[in-house]
């Protein structure tokens, strides 16, 4: 059987040269007139009678004397990457093209067309050829960046029977040794000491909790470079525990490593980017199940902070997971501590599958993070870390409760419960993302997606050019 994740593929929807790769046009409704002004007589009539109008993935196929002469693609209105997010699937199996200039991104275009053409292929013969795109020497950016997105897409697609929570940090750690990076992996007796409570969450399975912290700095970055660090939950797959989730919930908590496969995608891209920083990541990696070793309802933790942790239910694990790794994280003072995880449905419920939830301690940065997203077509949207809603987490018996009392405000007060594992003086963001495509949409298709980790690159990318 097939490995669930490989590293090593290539994207196969581009090609470095070709000598018959066709023409790809694309075309906005204000420069429609123009452009088939340029076209021969037949093309254009063609065009007409057919009633082209360069609305958005309005793909038509133009005839020429050989048969198949070129192709050109509506824009309408559509700025986003995904504009060409359906053109590797709906152009003719493996035929070769050639964008030619418009009023597009071309690096943009070059992503979109890479993240259309992505397909999970362990289990199933890829039983169509995908058209392919001629990139000459183009800038390699948007080329490393659909990459990392397939990767995490990889990560997430990849069953939970194959990738449970040491072929997780075993997939952290392979990346470390593609890029050089030091590497720790924490497991048994050592993992208990150092994370009891995220030890809890995962002493409920057969197969083991691990944690795996991965450092790297940039040829560019000295011993004062700004340390910046990322957090990602990697709940291979979630029962819910004890407090266990109707079937229906459970239908897709092979995601529940979304946070984790987000945050190394992001460490892929800064590392290939050799950003001029020093980075530190942690994967905190388990299965939350069922059995007579799992946490129970009212069980009481012990946490790195110090702080002792009432469970109030066991399918908040997530944010137990968080816990110790943000802990151990901000006491090393970095300049910037992001966590990603698929943490709440009550974001999801916010903001949709689309937008994830943005909290954050620091103006400055919060307002960086979301106008990144919105630059790069991979949005958040801020909740407030609302302090009314803090003494929701008192505990009777412990320092805080796992979950609060009240069936309101689940994403705030998730990020409230991890706000108080965050060194003081931290600039911490956590971003509560779905991870998941629920149908198929131009650039988007079914299953696992990269959310988040192209705002996060950028953000931090203009965060050390600008600090320099």
């Amino acid at each position: 059987m097939p490995e669930p994740v490989d590293f090593g593929r290539a994207l196969d929807c581009i090609a470095r040269e070709s000598a018959d790769a066709r023409p790809l046009h694309a075309v906005r409704p204000a420069t429609l007139d123009g452009f088939l002004a340029s076209l021969t007589p037949a093309q254009a009539a063609f065009l007409r009678a057919t009633d082209f109008t360069g609305e958005a993935q309005d793909l038509r196929l133009l005839p020429g004397e050989d048969g198949l002469a070129g192709a050109v693609l509506g824009l309408g209105a559509d700025r986003s990457p995904f504009a060409f997010g359906g053109l590797a699937r709906r152009l003719p199996a493996g035929s070769a093209w050639r964008l030619r200039p418009g009023d597009y991104d071309a690096a943009g275009a070059v992503l979109g067309f890479c993240l259309g053409a992505y397909r999970y292929p362990q289990f199933r013969a890829e039983t169509r050829a995908t058209a392919r795109l001629v990139v000459d020497g183009a800038d390699e950016a948007p080329l490393a960046e659909a990459g990392a997105v397939w990767m995490v897409r990889d990560l997430i697609n990849a069953p939970a029977n194959l990738l449970g929570p040491r072929e997780l940090a075993d997939a952290a750690l392979a990346l470390a040794a593609r890029f050089g990076a030091d590497a720790a992996l924490i497991e048994g007796a050592a993992l208990a000491a150092a994370y009891p409570a995220l030890a809890a969450v995962g002493a409920g399975s057969a197969r083991a909790p691990a944690v795996v912290v991965l450092r790297w700095q940039g040829s560019g970055a000295g011993a004062e470079a700004p340390l910046v660090s990322l957090c990602g939950k990697g709940v291979c797959f979630d029962t819910g525990g004890y407090d266990l989730k109707p079937s229906a919930g459970m239908q897709r908590m092979k995601k529940d490593m979304g946070g984790a496969a987000a945050v190394l995608g992001a460490a892929r891209l800064i590392m290939q980017r050799d950003l001029p920083l020093r980075l530190e990541i942690r994967i905190g990696c388990v299965e939350n199940s069922v059995s007579g070793t799992a946490m129970r309802p009212l069980d009481v933790l012990h946490s790195r902070r110090g702080l002792s942790i009432e469970v109030g239910n066991t399918d908040a694990e997530g944010r137990l997971v968080l816990a110790d790794l943000l802990a151990e994280a901000s006491d090393a003072k970095p300049a910037l501590l992001i966590d990603c995880a698929t943490l709440t449905g009550a974001a999801r419920a916010a903001t949709g599958p689309d937008l994830p939830a943005l909290f954050c301690n620091d103006e400055a940065w919060a307002e960086s993070l979301l106008r990144h997203g919105l630059a790069t077509h991979d949005p958040l949207w801020r909740l407030p870390l609302w302090e009314g809603y803090d003494g929701w987490l008192e505990s009777t018996i412990a320092d805080v409760n796992n979950i609060a009392g009240k069936t309101h405000a689940g994403a705030v007060v998730a990020a409230l419960f991890l706000r108080r594992f965050v060194a003081i003086g931290t600039v911490w963001s956590h971003i509560d993302l779905y991870a998941w495509n629920d149908q198929t949409r131009p650039g988007r298709p079914e299953g696992g997606e990269a959310q988040a980790m192209r705002a996060i690159v950028s953000a931090i990318t203009d965060y050390v050019n600008t600090a320099r």
